[in-house]
């Protein structure tokens, strides 16, 4: 298992699947180790994927300080990692709370990054928040699937401010393009990869500064990709699109009648989306 040296001396594992030039993938969760990206769908073919367990997750070692859990102090393991791997410029893919710190590396070091891509994003970062009401248009897209009753009123109760620790386990089906065993298995495994202590770190005061972070994508170069999937109750397309739209000049791409992990939902179109786009 390949490993670096984060600046606070933290012992930080990466995984390295494919061949070709290197692409960085920063997991989402937030703090979920990264083995839930798999191969992503496929894209290994085309590009070396460098998987990063951040901090406290994964293979990598828990920190001394858990303050360093916070999205902006991510960061540095970041730029650690592309200096470990000996690159100029990096092409760096970020997934869902993922794409914050890489959001963030990409403002803060923008002639490091050579390509950005932007997958069923979180948008902590730049400040967008989504209405429940775009959650409930979106959900009513899956109204025909038989989980769909007790899965929209988990929904309803946590838009309401009534949740309880089973109504989140509830909507898992709105995450999947197919509520199948594929994606129960995925999503059952999701829950044992990530460091709680550490998600709840990651967005505390002071990890995120979105007028600073806007004011630095409006004067962004580098080719920029964002995906969105059709019926991604986390992120929904019309959010996702609003985060496309901070850029000059960004590539949206919705993959019909896939969720929050696109790569599970439709292989071949992400893939050939993302891989086109890095080419």
């Amino acid at each position: 298992m390949p490993a670096f040296t984060a600046p606070d001396g933290t012992e930080l594992a990466y995984h390295v699947r494919g061949e070709g030039p290197p692409l960085i993938c920063l997991p989402g969760g937030p703090m979920q180790a990264s083995a839930y990206l798999g191969d992503l769908g496929g894209l290994s073919a085309h590009r070396r994927l460098v998987l990063l367990d951040f901090r406290g997750t994964g293979e990598s070692a828990v920190p001394e300080d858990p303050a360093t859990y916070r999205c902006d102090r991510l960061v540095d393991d970041v730029e650690a990692l592309r200096e470990h791997l000996g690159l100029d410029t990096v092409d760096l893919l970020g997934h869902s709370a993922g794409t914050n710190p890489a959001l963030l590396y990409a403002t803060r070091h923008p002639d490091r990054v050579a390509r950005l891509v932007l997958v069923t994003p979180s948008m902590s970062a730049v400040g967008i928040t989504v209405p429940p009401e775009i959650r409930r248009r979106t959900a009513r897209l899956r109204q025909d699937e038989p989980w769909f009753p007790v899965a929209f009123a988990a929904l309803r109760d946590i838009t309401a401010g009534r949740a309880t620790a089973d109504s989140w386990d509830a909507i898992a089906p709105f995450l999947y393009g197919r509520w199948d065993e594929t994606a129960r298995a995925h999503h059952a495994a999701g829950a044992a990869q990530k460091n709680q202590q550490a998600a709840s770190v990651f967005a505390a005061d002071g990890a995120f500064d979105p007028d600073a972070t806007r004011t630095a994508l409006a004067g962004w170069t580098a080719p920029t990709l964002v995906l969105a999937g059709q019926v991604d109750l986390n992120s929904p397309s019309p959010a996702v699109s609003g985060l496309a739209a901070l850029f000059p000049k960004a590539e949206f791409v919705e993959v019909s009648g896939a969720g929050h992990f696109p790569w599970l939902d439709d292989p071949q179109v992400f893939t050939a989306a993302t891989a086109g786009f890095l080419a």
